[in-house]
């Protein structure tokens, strides 16, 4: 979801069996998730009413370092001089503060904030509060299908829809091609056990290190990656309200997991490894595989960053437990939505929203900032695809994404997958019991609040 310059994470592993706080977990999360830090200072400004008798809309997100976001607010409020002129308020750095800034502003009903963007796991839990709007009648099926279906799907709430997507993310598998190439494979794997046995005949050829890494740490950037491995054996959390985590599927899904930790697939640290921890195993050229998001791709180009080059790299969808499974990847990224109390300012918002996120400006803000477009069709648009070589390589990851559960209970319910994920991938306790606890911890989540 975010290039070097606007977001790698701020994570650092937390001390194993410690259950963590709230502030600090979604402190620690990975980049593109609740915990991404977006780098910037908060900041303040807008007002009610513009001049010349225009009308003044305030839209929230933190720092975009690039500048090209301070473009299209200004390309959009020249268009519009004399009718709507929208004002940037930077909200702070790091998305937890944002998270906890925009929520206490939204519970006090006295917002002046019109249009908000947000992470894809915010929807759900604002509009069951009735913070945000309904936007159903605007955002049209007709609308959608021009949109990846990941980021819609994490606007969609009690059959209704709240935003609109902005750009996306999701977990990719990165593999090296020279090395695969080295040892006779043409391929990555399609299965965890076919990964295995590469790894241990790359590694023999290769003298290298580590066979894979991922985010096995206690927070957010771990529940992602253990969510995947849920989706990919055939698992899931919720079925509506109702908690299925505790399921065959899902724990052959954490076994899995477990099992590279215990064969030596990957090291014994990586029971605390970040999305950075991660990352810089492999850019370090120590790993054949790894799981990450991507943002990694950047940094293969910059020898300063990578002793891996990004010609070596290839990027495919992540393995499964079965042949018979579909691969699914864990959606990040951010959408627009609308502050409730704005509903009379709609006729104004949404021409707003239309045009941040109309073709001409998602390809402007992904060329600026390597971000990843949600509209299907920008990844068939050739400057996209030599510019930001990244679209080409994990569009059909991209196409295959699925949104973490949808609750407006989310935030705590993360704490304890978190805390319960990573106990299995310990070993501190058996990977069915932990998931006994967690699904009981997830009722008592949902039946209290």
């Amino acid at each position: 979801m975010v290039d070097q310059d606007r977001g790698r994470a701020a994570s650092t592993g937390s001390s194993a069996g410690k259950k963590i706080s709230r502030r600090r977990f979604l402190e620690l999360g990975g980049a593109g998730l609740a915990g991404a830090s977006l780098f910037g200072v908060s900041g303040c400004g807008g007002s009610s009413q513009g001049g010349g008798g225009s009308k003044s809309l305030v839209f929230a997100y933190a720092t975009e370092q690039s500048g090209t976001l301070q473009k299209l607010i200004d390309k959009f409020n020249k268009q519009n001089k004399g009718k709507i002129k929208v004002r940037w308020r930077q909200m702070p750095a790091a998305s937890s503060d944002y998270f906890e800034q925009i929520k206490n502003q939204l519970q006090s009903g006295q917002s002046d904030i019109d249009v908000i963007a947000g992470d894809v796991i915010w929807p759900a839990q604002f509009a069951a509060q009735g913070w945000i709007l309904d936007i159903s009648d605007r955002f049209t099926g007709s609308m959608k299908k021009d949109f990846l279906g990941g980021p819609v799907q994490s606007l969609e709430y009690k059959s209704k829809t709240w935003g609109v997507p902005w750009y996306t993310d999701a977990g990719m598998f990165y593999y090296r091609k020279d090395l695969l190439k080295k040892s006779g494979f043409d391929s990555p794997p399609k299965t965890w056990d076919e990964m295995k046995s590469m790894v241990r005949k790359i590694r023999s050829d290769s003298g290298t290190k580590f066979g894979y890494v991922f985010q096995g740490s206690q927070d957010e950037g771990g529940v992602a990656d253990a969510l995947e491995w849920i989706w990919n054996a055939g698992g899931d959390v919720l079925q509506g309200d109702k908690v299925v985590v505790n399921s065959p599927s899902s724990v052959e899904g954490l076994k899995l997991r477990r099992s590279m930790i215990t064969d030596g697939i990957a090291p014994r640290a990586n029971t605390d490894y970040t999305t950075q921890d991660s990352q810089g195993t492999f850019t370090n050229g120590d790993v054949v595989f790894m799981r990450n998001w991507t943002f990694v791709y950047g940094l293969l180009a910059d020898p300063k960053l990578s002793r891996v080059k990004q010609d070596q790299v290839g990027i495919a969808r992540l393995p499964v437990a079965n042949k018979g499974n579909n691969s699914v990847s864990c959606l990040g990224g951010w959408n627009f939505m609308v502050n409730a109390q704005s509903k009379s300012k709609m006729d104004q918002i949404w021409p707003f929203i239309k045009f941040m996120t109309a073709p001409e400006q998602q390809k402007a803000f992904t060329l600026g900032t390597a971000t990843m477009p949600t509209r299907q069709n920008l990844y068939q648009d050739k400057e996209i695809l030599n510019k930001v070589p990244i679209a080409a390589l994990a569009k059909e990851v991209l196409k295959n994404t699925r949104p973490r559960p949808r609750s407006p209970y989310y935030a705590d319910m993360s704490l304890e997958m978190a805390q319960e994920f990573n106990s299995a991938l310990k070993g501190q306790a058996p990977t069915k019991k932990a998931l006994g606890t967690l699904e009981e911890k997830l009722k008592s989540i949902i039946s209290k609040s």
